[in-house]
């Protein structure tokens, strides 16, 4: 930081003067008088709410388009420009920027949902030193205290106008940016190597997986039918009315709660609980603990997630159960469950794709002795806690790196205030 500390010591000793955006710049609004229809074989480039919000430069080359006729007029982006999203379902999002940092190669047009702020040019604040700034801890406050809301929460382009931002002098901001930038790609390379170590990791277990439980070649395993060693049981309806409790004894599991934090292999907790009596007057049956489920139908199929159950538990009709028999480890099942593509078993005749019990059944499943099964088991279930572990630890790693550049972020755009 002393390159910076010097020039701010040299360029602005009394500190840097904070101006108001209503001061330097206008707003804009995005496009209007705009129909789903415009957007079906549009010509002219736009960018997205999702450009905005997941980029600190804008995608000037993402390609998302809509009809726009020479008749009409819009607001069309400049180099410069720094785009808001209006609204979120948080405040933690509202009001996220990206920054136009370089020349559009045609005509540029934002979405409805999101604000334009352009910087008259009189005052300096250049696009790479904007798109860090305008995501800066104290920007990112003063952004979200102008939100107003409850279920959808939306910036205040009044309030908007009002926010204080520093305005060091030109060379102060290059350095800043171009030490950000630094810092930037530094993190995403650190972040990638961590995702591509941990890919390994899966890659390797899954290799060892598929050879532990290739049996094609053994010419003392007996094969039996899947619908042989364990019961086939389709879930049942959840009608809407009986959704969204979170009392009773018994978990009620839709494919979506196999995404929870805590159930990437055992399902432990639920969105929706029932009770003994409920379960009773919908004349559901729950599945024991041990059951593996799995989606059946629809594109869910494509995730090919497993599940065990920990417990007596109901799950709706658009997820299957395997039930073993007493001979089967279900944890063995699991496992070699892991090797069946569902999308390869699905009926894909239809309009949406589904698995048929039918064909569930009729899969081979190599009979081991309880003993092999065990051993098996307990070789996949520690190389399996190593790759949880590791991959437990990486968000934490990355999120460590994360706070890292906002700190050094947020002190690198702290700046003195001229009196």
């Amino acid at each position: 930081m002393s390159r910076i500390d010097d020039l701010i010591r040299d360029l602005c000793p009394d500190g840097v003067e904070y101006k108001s955006l209503g001061e330097v710049g206008r707003l804009l609004g995005g496009l209007t008088g705009k129909t789903k229809a415009d957007f079906v074989d549009g010509t002219a480039r736009y960018v997205s709410y999702k450009n905005v919000y997941s980029n600190l430069e804008v995608d000037v080359t993402a390609d998302d388009f809509v009809r726009i006729s020479d008749s009409e007029t819009q607001n069309a982006l400049r180099i410069g420009d720094i785009l808001f999203t209006g609204s979120s379902e948080n405040r933690e999002e509202v009001g996220l920027t990206s920054v136009v940092t370089s020349l559009p190669p045609e005509p540029l047009y934002l979405n409805s949902f999101c604000t334009c702020f352009r910087p008259n040019e009189n005052f300096t604040l250049l696009p790479e030193f904007a798109k860090h700034l305008f995501r800066s801890g104290t920007i990112r406050h003063q952004v979200i205290r102008t939100a107003t809301g409850v279920t959808r929460i939306n910036i205040s382009r009044k309030n908007l106008t009002k926010i204080q931002v520093p305005l060091p002098p030109a060379e102060v901001q290059q350095e800043v940016a171009r030490t950000l930038d630094q810092f930037t790609q530094l993190k995403a390379e650190l972040e990638a190597e961590l995702e591509a170590e941990l890919e390994a990791r899966r890659q390797q277990y899954s290799f060892y997986r598929r050879r532990l439980l290739n049996f094609s070649t053994a010419s003392n395993i007996r094969w039996q039918p899947l619908g042989e060693i364990a019961e086939i049981r389709s879930g049942w309806g959840f009608p809407k009315s009986e959704q969204g409790r979170n009392v009773g004894e018994i978990p009620f599991y839709k494919v979506s709660d196999m995404n929870l934090q805590g159930n990437e292999v055992t399902l432990h907790s639920a969105s929706n609980y029932i009770d003994a009596a409920t379960a009773e007057r919908l004349r559901i049956k729950p599945a024991p603990a041990g059951t593996i489920v799995f989606p059946k139908i629809g594109a869910a199929l494509r995730t090919n997630k497993k599940r065990i159950l920990s417990q007596m538990s109901a799950y709706d009709n658009n997820v299957m159960g395997l039930i073993p028999t007493p001979q089967i480890s279900p944890y063995f099942l699991y496992h070699w469950m892991q090797e069946v593509n569902l999308a390869a078993v699905a009926n894909d005749s239809g309009a949406v794709p589904s698995i048929r019990k039918s064909v569930m059944a009729t899969i081979p499943f190599p009979l081991l002795p309880s003993n092999e099964q065990r051993h098996i088991v307990s070789i996949l279930d520690n190389f399996d806690a190593v790759i949880n572990d590791l991959g437990s630890g990486l968000p934490a790693e990355i999120e460590a790196r994360r706070k890292q550049y906002e700190y050094y972020r947020n002190r690198l755009l702290a700046f003195p205030e001229k009196n």
